[in-house]
């Protein structure tokens, strides 16, 4: 059986930003989930992701985990990982549980 988006969006809920204790879901740092269906029932996987800001740090260590979190799904064979720009993240995109964990609100 396929996997679905809510199955990426979950995992990725495992991925964090080290200097911000909110995972990259409810930062609101996933832009766009696509997938490529495969013969045999694999599939492969693209996520668009961006950062809170451009020249972060850790962007390579953040686009590796997406990358093995979302390959360690069953029937992903590959997943690729674009970070965009565009349009650019603001604390708009912060979930209601991250605004709470961050005292926002």
């Amino acid at each position: 059986m396929p996997i679905a988006q809510d199955d990426v969006l979950n995992a990725l809920k495992q991925c964090y930003d080290p200097e911000i204790p909110v995972n990259i879901v409810d930062l609101g740092l996933i832009y766009d989930i696509r997938f490529n269906d495969l013969s045999e029932g694999q599939q492969d996987v693209t996520v668009d992701m961006t950062l809170t800001a451009q020249g972060c740090p850790e962007h390579v260590n953040i686009s590796a985990q997406v990358k093995s979190r979302v390959e360690q799904l069953p029937g992903v064979r590959n997943a690729n990982v674009n970070v965009v720009w565009e349009p650019a993240w603001t604390p708009e995109r912060l979930s209601p549980e991250a605004r709470k964990q961050l005292g926002i609100e």
